[in-house]
């Protein structure tokens, strides 16, 4: 067995291939960004062509960096950009369409419909999902309904469906010459198309979406010895032997793996292009009464599942990257902290990031970004604050929503301490305007970019690399903490005037 095992993290924005050795530290990575493909107003694309020449790209720069080959990897894992949707065909591999990414809203008026009679109550019960433009069903209806001659490709089983991790997997194990297209519990989840219950494709939810079961990958479990195939000879080659694909898991989940949350009560917060706070709430399927996601916190190998609730936050770092790119107030993401920095507050200023609608608690998809509370005295300063705090107010929004479903649920839950990671937490002064807003302690591990090592974890236990989750538990470490130095008047009078700020938002679509 290789003395390392590699993740593959294909993201929103990125794609990045990582190698851990056996107490969970990096030893090399290489990471790509990849185009944000904007039609028009609210649609968000990706060319799956180019997500699969970065990801062979940077398994091959990473290994090149570290002198590694592929037989020093005892596995691989794989983690992704959940509810994106790609369908392409079984014979040749071309996509039939770009990627619709999860942020894209055009299937509003799909959602719409299904929230309008019993079919959404049907999806929130067997699904645990509302009706809503971030999940994969309604973007594989639009893509059936959009483009010419796919239905037909579809229901003759030539057209194949996947989230990022199917078309990543397929693409790794042969593509059209024998390529395995599978998923695991995790992103199926995602789909609006599976029963938690059964964990299997559900006739009645396909049929809600017109969408034919032959278009569907075959579930796994996340960690999985038997269900992942080597990559195919093709690439052999090019990585020095045959890489073993053992783990699967959507990114949100694969963090929460990473930051070792295996006993129900434990809770994480991954910062990245949105942001996502997951409660493992065990065997037990707790329906949120508060605007939250019941979903698949992960499986390992034979285990019965773990399931989560999930506060899924659409824009948060993707909005410092619009004061980077759109507005061009800042030359790079890590200068909004020195410019927040240049105020002691936001001067009356908030800004609300809808770009996407709004997730959790909310689900309006009709909303749309506000900056407001503006007078002539605010500056570019202001803006950057406001971003910061957008993120946290953000996150509270989801802290409240959680600590009030589990209430009633009989899941422990004292959000006393709040596990942070993901690129946002590198800023200083967000993460301590969080600790602020919320009033608890935040820490972060020393390996802050838990997506990718979750992903590892689940591929090591996988093939015994690590021989079990206590061992990966030893492996966590702290490397900060934030306190709170607001007092409570501070944090409720910053509070009202984020709600009143939200307000504004709704009912511009």
């Amino acid at each position: 067995m290789g003395d390392f095992v590699g993740a593959v993290d294909q993201g929103t924005t990125s794609t990045r291939f990582m190698i851990f050795d056996h107490s969970g530290r990096e030893v090399g990575k290489h990471q790509l960004e990849h185009e944000q493909i904007l039609p028009q107003a609210g649609w968000v694309e990706h060319n799956p062509w180019e997500i699969w020449e970065r990801t062979q790209t940077v398994i091959g720069s990473a290994l090149a960096a570290t002198g590694l080959v592929a037989s020093d990897l005892a596995a691989i894992g794989i983690t992704n950009q959940r509810e994106t949707t790609i369908v392409w065909d079984r014979h040749t591999g071309r996509p039939w369409h770009n990627a619709l990414v999860w942020q894209d809203t055009r299937t509003a008026a799909i959602a719409a419909a299904l929230d309008a009679d019993e079919r959404g109550a049907t999806i929130r019960r067997k699904a645990g999902l509302p009706p809503a433009t971030y999940f994969s069903g309604g973007k594989l209806q639009w893509l059936l309904e959009h483009v010419e001659g796919l239905r037909a490709a579809a229901e003759r089983g030539d057209a194949l469906f996947g989230t990022p991790d199917t078309w990543v997997i397929w693409n790794l194990t042969g593509g059209p010459h024998g390529g395995r297209h599978v998923t695991d519990v995790t992103n199926a989840s995602r789909t609006m198309l599976m029963d938690l219950r059964t964990l299997e494709w559900d006739d009645e939810l396909c049929g809600f979406f017109g969408v034919p079961r032959a278009m569907l990958p075959e579930i796994l479990p996340s960690s999985d010895p038997q269900g992942y195939a080597a990559t195919a000879d093709s690439h052999a080659k090019a990585w020095g032997g045959q890489i073993r694909i053992a783990g699967d898991l959507g990114d949100q989940q694969a963090a929460t793996v990473g930051q070792v949350c295996f006993a129900p009560g434990e809770a994480k917060n991954t910062y990245g292009t949105g942001n996502f706070m997951l409660l493992n709430t065990g065997q037990e399927l707790v329906h949120s009464q508060a605007g939250l996601l019941t979903t698949v916190a992960y499986q390992l190998g034979d285990a019965p599942a773990a399931y989560a609730l999930e506060g899924s936050i659409a824009v948060t770092g993707s909005a410092v990257q619009w004061l980077r790119d759109q507005l061009g107030i800042i030359s790079g993401a890590a200068d909004i902290e020195g410019l927040a920095a240049q105020v002691p507050d936001n001067g009356g200023m908030y800004f609300v990031p809808a770009f996407s609608g709004l997730f959790a608690p909310y689900w309006r998809s009709d909303a749309r970004g506000a900056i407001v509370g503006m007078s002539r005295f605010n500056t570019n300063a202001h803006l950057a604050r406001a971003t910061l705090e957008a993120i946290c107010y953000q996150t509270k929004d989801v802290a409240d929503a959680m600590v009030s479903d589990v209430a009633a649920s009989g899941v422990p839950f004292d959000l006393t301490t709040l596990k942070v990671d993901g690129g946002v937490t590198a800023n200083d002064l967000c993460m301590q305007i969080q600790a602020d807003i919320l009033g608890v302690e935040v820490v972060k591990p020393v390996v802050a970019e838990t997506t990718a090592l979750g992903a590892a974890y689940a591929a090591g236990l996988a093939v015994g690399f690590w021989r079990s989750t206590d061992e990966l538990r030893a492996n966590w470490q702290e490397d900060r903490r934030w306190s709170p130095r607001w007092s409570e008047a501070q944090r409720e009078t910053g509070y009202a005037g984020w709600r009143k700020a939200v307000a504004r938002t709704l009912d511009w679509v």
